[in-house]
């Protein structure tokens, strides 16, 4: 039996709860309100985002019970690996890990568009060149990169130091929304009328209301987080559903505080019409002076922080998780030697991200839109495997698995988060529906698909020869056929007999 590497258990309830709320907020809801109105109107997206959430709590039903079973590094890879066996478990690693990066390379994009608002003299220097639209200059670039590379260093030095890091920047983050939207709520300047008309002119309440459904799990990536930290919970997993409600109920209100923060300040269809760089800064600026447009920034900037810190974690797990399985080579289930975190899957992502900020901003919204249909593919694997280890009953059936349950109310809820991930899924393939892909979109979906289609060939025989108990301990460690409650030092006594099995 192959040596099977083991994180460390270092992770509070509390960063991981950060974790998953800051990953979720990122910088969306500062950047973005003006561009939802638009598609739905304030009322629309406010209670688009509330649905969104609730559906996603759905979901996170199936995520609460598969982290409590198998708290393993790779989440949705592992549980499409137990429910389906491991092609379907490439399949979706394979979308997961795009989506993932992408929110990385974003999140960095972030920054440059704040600099360009706020600090235009220093960040628009050094023109470069022109891509769809979106002007890249030099300053930008080397801001963005800065980022990346900080928070590679940031997360390859300890799961510890990038938690607590991420729980001070969410705390931080919070002050300054709530600071936000009271000053802006009682502004004498600011008035709910300016949210006239609630919904989008044209295309009514539910179609507006739509619109932004079909965005909630591009909106709330980042609360299935927790499942890829869960092999570095130092506490119990039974407790991971808990902290998925609360971090989609924190990341629903903070998404529907901007948005009223932005809405009330002046009339969104004239902000819309004005096509300013970043919307809700003109209109906080103009409430506030700079004084406002201060604590704005600083809080888009701790949502850029959590956004980057928390995708950096869970790419690195996914690929530390896909390397131990041999899905990846072996290299990506290497862990520092000193720090004991899986440097070589950040180092990769920040490769591969690095060069995003040469792309421009819109042409990276083209990846990341498609990246929105990988998520929604995980979420429906995880649902999926989920409801078929529910039983309704007692009644035995066959080849029941070891971590079957009688109980109907969750598989009830499990087979609703299944048919929510279809939904999402035809919201964003059918053509006509509110959130169906752009081209651009569709051509980078077929490139990634191209690329994992020759990847998936040229790893086939080695991935097919690991045999089926070996690639069990690999992703699922000791917990396929053990009772997860008993004491973890059980992971380390089995990799302790791995290595002297490796030795005879």
């Amino acid at each position: 039996m192959a040596k099977r590497e083991q994180l460390e258990r270092t992770l509070k309830p509390q960063w991981v709860w950060a974790i998953a709320f800051g990953s979720a907020v990122g910088w969306g809801a500062f950047v973005l309100p003006v561009d939802w109105m638009s598609m739905a109107g304030p009322l629309g997206v406010i209670l688009g985002f509330m649905i969104g959430a609730i559906l996603m709590i759905i979901i996170g039903v199936s995520y609460g019970f598969l982290v409590e079973k198998l708290p393993v590094s790779g989440g949705e890879f592992a549980y499409a690996y137990y429910g389906l066996g491991r092609y379907h478990a490439f399949l979706c690693g394979w979308f997961l890990t795009l989506g993932y990066m992408s929110i990385v390379a974003l999140n960095a994009s972030a920054l440059a568009l704040l600099g360009k608002f706020v600090l235009p003299s220093i960040v628009e220097q050094g023109f470069m060149y022109n891509i769809a639209g979106w002007e890249v200059y030099a300053g930008e670039v080397i801001v963005a990169c800065l980022a990346l590379i900080v928070f590679a260093f940031l997360n390859i030095r300890g799961a510890s130091l990038s938690g607590l890091s991420q729980y001070i920047f969410c705390l931080i983050l919070i002050v300054g929304v709530v600071l936000l939207t009271i000053g802006m709520v009682f502004h004498p300047s600011s008035s709910f009328s300016n949210m006239q008309p609630l919904f989008k002119p044209g295309i009514g309440a539910v179609s507006s209301i739509i619109a932004i459904v079909a965005i909630a799990p591009w909106a709330y990536i980042g609360f299935d987080n927790i499942p890829q930290a869960a092999e570095e919970f130092n506490f119990s997993p039974k407790k991971s559903f808990k902290l998925i409600v609360i971090a989609l109920i924190c990341a629903g209100l903070t998404y529907s505080m901007t948005v009223m923060a932005t809405g009330v300040g002046q009339p969104w269809t004239a902000a819309m019409e004005e096509g300013s760089v970043w919307g809700t800064g003109t209109i906080v600026q103009n409430a506030f002076g700079t004084g406002g447009l201060v604590l704005l920034s600083f809080a888009l900037l701790m949502g850029v922080f959590t956004g980057l810190n928390g995708f950096y974690m869970t790419t690195s797990r996914l690929l530390f998780a896909m390397g131990r399985a041999k899905v990846l080579p072996n290299i990506f289930s290497k862990l520092h030697p000193k720090h004991n975190t899986p440097h070589i899957g950040i180092l990769f992502t920040l490769a591969l991200t690095i060069m995003a900020p040469f792309f421009g901003r819109e042409a990276l919204l083209w990846v990341v839109d498609m990246s929105a249909l990988g998520v929604t593919i995980a979420y429906f694997y995880a649902c999926f495997v989920a409801y078929k280890l529910f039983k309704w009953n007692d009644k035995k059936v066959p080849n029941e698995r070891p971590f079957m349950i009688v109980a109907p109310g969750r598989k009830f809820l499990s087979l609703l988060g299944t048919i929510c991930s279809a939904a999402f899924f035809l919201l964003l393939v059918v053509p006509g529906s509110p959130g169906f892909l752009s081209l651009p979109s569709w051509i980078a979906l077929f490139v990634w698909i191209g690329l994992g289609g020759i990847f998936f060939l040229v790893r086939f025989k080695s991935y097919r020869a690991v045999p089926k108990a070996e690639m069990d301990h690999l992703v699922l460690g000791d917990y396929v056929d053990e009772d997860p409650e008993k004491d973890s030092s059980h992971l380390k006594d089995l990799a302790a007999i791995s290595s002297v099995e490796d030795i005879k």
